[in-house]
């Protein structure tokens, strides 16, 4: 610690006062671009010019504005300071082994960083799946991505390298249940058909389908419908769907099958 002070203290003067004053115009620079990128951003969606795939881009290169300011700053205050930058750089190559060697892991965030854009794995808004979270894709950086958990709004970063382990959530719920064979397939589908119309009045349902018979079960009959909803309500619209079959069951006094045992004795 007293050999860091004496440093500071046979630093000339000015030279502390040009590297204040490096600092604050970097800061000051910084915060304008990205204030200006920020309004462009709010913008672009209250006219409805930007999707999922915009947003991504705009937060990104504010990421990356963000390290080309940090990086500029710290070879102005190196040269300010007495460090001949060129021949620092004209080392890099020697330095770059040792440094790529250290660093591994977040050269394979940056490269990662760039393949969900390249790529197109996934955007910012998209609802995604991460060790049992689903969340909502927040920000997307050069290093991490960060998701809110839709169930407890915590923010959770995840290493870019690891988006192999991210899955993305479809808007689309199937749902099969059965009816005894004893009910016709033109009753059966009549019943179905006030099911799927009661789904579509659902809240941020945007469409249901009737799409077949999907198992001859030993027990019934099982027909496949399908949803296609908001990602975020996915899971409370099949609760409610599924109760919706039920009671429309109940009020035709259709009984769910299940699997019996029969037992015969002599």
């Amino acid at each position: 610690m007293n050999k860091i002070i004496d440093f500071i203290k046979n630093l000339p003067q000015t030279n502390i006062i040009h590297s204040l004053l490096i600092i604050i115009i970097s800061f000051c620079i910084y915060k304008i671009i990205s204030k200006f990128f920020s309004k462009s951003e709010k913008r672009a969606i209250s006219a409805k010019r930007l999707n999922n795939k915009g947003k991504t881009y705009f937060r990104l290169l504010n990421s990356v504005l963000k390290y080309i300011f940090i990086i500029i700053t710290l070879l102005l205050l190196l040269q300010t300071n007495g460090v001949n930058v060129s021949s620092m750089l004209a080392g890099v190559g020697i330095a770059s082994v040792i440094i790529g060697l250290a660093v591994q892991d977040a050269l394979k965030d940056i490269i990662r960083g760039f393949s969900i854009l390249s790529d197109n794995y996934f955007s910012v808004g998209d609802i995604v799946i991460y060790n049992n979270i689903m969340g909502k894709v927040l920000v997307i950086g050069l290093n991490t991505t960060k998701i809110q958990d839709i169930s407890t709004d915590n923010i959770v970063s995840i290493a870019n390298r690891n988006i192999e382990q991210i899955q993305i959530v479809s808007n689309t719920v199937y749902i099969d249940f059965p009816m005894p064979y004893e009910v016709s397939v033109d009753k059966a589908e009549s019943v179905i058909t006030e099911i799927i119309d009661e789904i579509k009045d659902f809240e941020k349902v945007e469409d249901a389908t009737y799409k077949g018979i999907s198992e001859l079960d030993d027990s019934g009959i099982k027909y496949l419908i399908k949803i296609t909803c908001s990602v975020e309500k996915k899971f409370q619209i099949k609760r409610d769907a599924l109760h919706c079959i039920l009671t429309t069951l109940e009020k035709h006094k259709i009984d769910i099958p299940y699997k019996q045992l029969d037992i015969h004795q002599k």
